[in-house]
């Protein structure tokens, strides 16, 4: 059996030091971490104090500067969904998290629930009100053609079942509705300059990761159209942080900030950016 090309040879620099490689699937186009542990040592490989869209806390400057960026990014995804808003402004999170994103779109007026299979997470999500992020388990207790739009932001890269995934969330989705994803961009330029200690790889966290075209392949299998993409300025100056940090152990934070601008400046020709959000229209 013909093995995939390797695309990278890479190590787990958050949590465990171990090496993966990154293969190249020719149907799609996408890249795919080798091994794949199973979904239960894949728990293991979430850091023992919280992964970091997983709490709320402030402990480092990592930490402060993935706060910052979310702050802007929620703003920026509320704005994005309003034209996609129905009467019913269906909508559901999955990788909720600690519930951020759900509750700014419940106060612009959408009807959002969330799926979030990390307890911990789930737990701080629910503490401030209403019980609105549910475990994995929910999924299979709503209605075909349930909602408006689907979100995942930063968490396909994280299931580890993509494609069966990807056809549940296609038929929870209403005629004409949307599921909005972001992801990392490998062919970004922050990717190629940092390498193998590029931190969006994340790997083995992150499963799968896509360009452009590749996100477009996968979901037309499921009768979905790519209809906009846009850019997520804010991620590869921390992205390019962290990257530093397991390159030489220091945040680096001036030239961190260089590069981070550099792979926005190149990408405002290119269109590679560091990540990208992908609006996809059900058209089955």
């Amino acid at each position: 059996m013909k093995t995939n090309k390797t695309h990278i040879d890479l190590k787990d620099y958050a949590v465990s030091g171990e090496s993966f490689k990154l293969l190249v699937e020719p149907s799609y186009g996408f890249l795919y971490t080798d091994p794949k542990p199973s979904n239960l040592d894949l728990k293991a490989y979430y850091p023992n104090t919280g992964y970091i869209s997983h709490n709320n806390q402030l402990s480092s400057f990592v930490d402060v500067m993935y706060h910052v960026v979310r702050y802007f990014s929620l703003k920026k995804k509320i704005r994005l969904l309003g034209p996609f808003k129905a009467k019913s402004a269906k909508l559901l999170d999955v990788g909720a998290g600690t519930g951020h994103f759900i509750r700014s779109a419940n106060l612009a007026g959408w009807d959002a629930t969330g799926i979030e299979p990390n307890s911990s997470a789930r737990k701080i999500a629910n503490s401030k009100g209403e019980s609105l992020v549910f475990d994995n388990d929910a999924l299979s207790h709503f209605s075909e053609c349930s909602f408006d739009v689907i979100t995942l932001w930063h968490a396909l890269e994280h299931l580890p079942n993509l494609l069966e995934s990807i056809d549940v969330f296609r038929k929870l989705l209403k005629p004409n509705g949307r599921i909005v994803v972001a992801v990392p961009n490998y062919k970004s330029y922050d990717s190629s300059y940092f390498k193998s200690f590029w931190a969006a790889y994340d790997v083995p966290r992150h499963l799968w990761h896509f360009s452009q075209d590749s996100i477009a392949k996968v979901f037309s299998k499921f009768q979905m159209s790519l209809e906009s993409i846009h850019p997520m300025k804010m991620d590869s100056y921390y992205v390019s942080m962290l990257s530093n940090k397991y390159k030489s152990g220091s945040h680096k934070v001036m030239s961190s900030l260089w590069t981070g601008l550099l792979s926005n400046l190149k990408a405002s020709r290119t269109g590679e950016y560091s990540s990208l959000i992908y609006v996809l229209k059900n058209t089955d």
